[in-house]
């Protein structure tokens, strides 16, 4: 025994090595501005700020660094640094920070009303931190119907892409889908690209070939640092207003520290200085309600003061929902998150993730309570989908035949979903997790693009191209049929040729791809340039302004953006001939 654990001590010593001789090559290529933890910086609060951004995620660092080429900015991120954090930083542990519930967790874990367990980021750098690392623009179409200036998104997507994104080296899951889709009459095939075309592609990456992940903290390296401020672990409670005039206007905000302590930080005395929320789009309208901007009733219920009666905010709440197939395979497979994708036009999308969680003995791996085991490898439907029952089926998991963890998934999600949702908060607390529905397939071309989607998979599986992966030439979906009954989960529908099996299917293992959005829709909440409606010098960046989640991933079109606000601002104040 001893000699068991000796060995076990030597293994993970080795892995703490190997972590810190990487994280080192990795991190000295990187210059950052000073991050400071709220509490140990609170000089910086006595002077006026031309912005204070309320949110360090996917838009708040491109913004940030932007608008520090020429003003004073106070960013503040209610999570850490994702610097020296192996579970972000690394594509292998990309599951482990999903799964991670502890209060210092860059995600922060939430369940719907509709049962599917979900996550928030907590953490500079926002969902780049915690997501999947896939890039992609969003479509001509989607830039077209934001009303955004195309010149201008054209310049922004490369001075991310510059800075943060790869081309993936393809692994054997991912070349298999690939050639699996375009068997499957997913054509043509677009090759390396970042734009979103209809068909089968491979997309870019913010992983390097080490498996090293770059995120949106990464694009402050680009910033003034003699302009900017970040403060860490800085949870704003409530936005400011002068409530005087017949214009409510932003005058700052109030957060509080790592230690609890409260601050107060002041915009400058220009008409131009703003309050940006790039919170997100749980965040977002969380912070505005918070801050008296919401539904009349629900601010009374909450005891919050008004400042505005707008009950558009926290409304039109959309997630894009995905199903998933399990693959067992002839031997373990190299892991792999997503690299290429199939865009029907039907609006269903096809992707892939392989191998995480295998050990040696197969039987201990945990993909993650987070993962697309949830749906997939479980019995738990979504209105059964607690965090205790979850807890219940984890401890469990040693009862699955192996033949449930040696393999990959195929994943199916729907675009830009037609089923709405709404938000509202539970209490006064900027801590707790509002109430979220999604309303998921609630709308019936949805249900009707989710089967699409699984028949679309059942095709590519049975292609020559997955035989060579699986189990024997004779895989099929009755093989999986088998091994679901034999381990009581639900790997497949029943009866692929019914439809009405299918749908059951796709409500019974619903999950999310992280993709939600909407809760401050432009002309509804915003203006078109994100400008808050009836309150002056406050502004909302981010994805809850979107109607549709743009691209395959929004992290690109997010990033961009951010980015593109900076821009934007700059040479509205400085002249179109304003560069950075």
């Amino acid at each position: 025994m001893a000699s068991k654990f000796g060995g076990l001590f030597l293994k993970i010593l080795l892995v703490l090595c190997i972590f810190r001789l990487s994280q080192g090559r990795e991190f000295r290529k990187m210059k950052f501005p000073n991050l400071r933890m709220a509490s140990s910086f609170s000089a910086a609060l006595s002077r006026g700020y031309d912005y204070i951004i309320i949110g360090g995620g996917t838009a708040g660092c491109p913004l940030a660094a932007t608008l520090s080429q020429k003003y004073r900015v106070l960013l503040l991120e209610r999570g850490g640094s994702p610097y020296g954090n192996a579970n972000v930083s690394y594509l292998q542990n990309f599951h482990i920070s999903l799964a991670d519930i502890s209060p210092k967790s860059p995600s922060q874990a939430f369940v719907s009303t509709d049962g599917v367990i979900n996550a928030r980021a907590r953490v500079l750098g926002g969902g780049t931190c915690i997501n999947a690392g896939f890039y992609t623009r969003a479509s001509k179409r989607f830039v077209r119907t934001a009303g955004w200036n195309a010149e201008l998104v054209n310049e922004s997507y490369p001075w991310v892409e510059k800075q943060i994104v790869h081309w993936p080296e393809l692994a054997p899951w991912q070349s298999a889908l690939k050639d699996g889709l375009l068997e499957a009459g997913v054509s043509p095939f677009n090759g390396y690209t970042f734009d979103h075309l209809n068909g089968t592609k491979v997309g870019g990456t913010i992983f390097n070939k080490n498996g090293f992940r770059h995120t949106a903290a990464d694009l402050l390296a680009s910033s003034n640092p003699h302009n900017l401020r970040v403060f860490l672990h800085a949870t704003v409670q409530r936005i400011l207003f002068n409530t005087r005039g017949q214009r409510p206007y932003t005058v700052g905000v109030i957060f509080k520290d790592e230690n609890g302590n409260r601050h107060r930080a002041y915009l400058g005395a220009g008409r131009r200085s703003e309050v940006i929320l790039t919170c997100g789009a749980i965040g977002s309208p969380q912070m505005l309600i918070l801050s008296g901007i919401g539904p009349k009733k629900d601010l009374e219920r909450l005891q919050i003061p008004l400042v505005l009666d707008n009950w558009h905010v926290g409304q039109g709440m959309s997630d894009n929902p995905m199903n998933s197939i399990f693959i067992p395979t002839k031997k373990p497979v190299e892991q792999s998150l997503i690299q290429s994708v199939g865009i029907t036009k039907m609006g269903s999308f096809i992707e892939a993730s392989s191998g995480f969680g295998q050990s040696s003995d197969s039987i201990h791996c945990h993909h993650g309570i987070m993962s697309a085991e949830i749906g997939q490898l479980s019995t738990i439907p979504p209105s059964q989908r607690t965090m205790e029952a979850i807890q219940k089926y984890s401890k469990s998991k040693h009862e699955i035949p192996v033949e449930a963890f040696q393999g990959g998934f195929i994943l199916e999600k729907i675009d830009g979903p037609l089923s709405r949702g709404h938000l509202s908060l539970v209490d006064g607390n900027v801590d707790s997790n509002p109430n979220v529905t999604f309303n998921y397939f609630s709308h019936p071309y949805d249900l009707q693009r989710c089967v699409h989607g699984i028949r679309t998979i059942e095709r590519i599986v049975h292609t020559k191209h997955f035989a060579e992966l699986t189990q024997d030439d004779s895989y099929s979906f009755e093989m999986l049929l088998n091994i679901s009954v034999k381990a009581n989960v639900n790997f497949i529908p029943k009866h692929t040729n019914d439809t009405a099996s299918l749908e059951q299917f796709c409500r019974d293992t619903v999950i999310t791809i992280w993709h939600y959005h909407g809760g401050c829709h432009v002309d509804k909440v915003v203006d078109r340039d994100y400008r808050v409606l009836g309150v002056s010098r406050l502004r909302v960046v981010d994805g809850s302004t979107f109607d549709t989640s743009p691209g395959t991933n929004p992290q690109a079109t997010v990033m961009m953006l951010g980015r593109y606000m900076g821009m934007k601002i700059l040479r509205e104040r400085m002249g179109r001939g304003a560069w950075v």
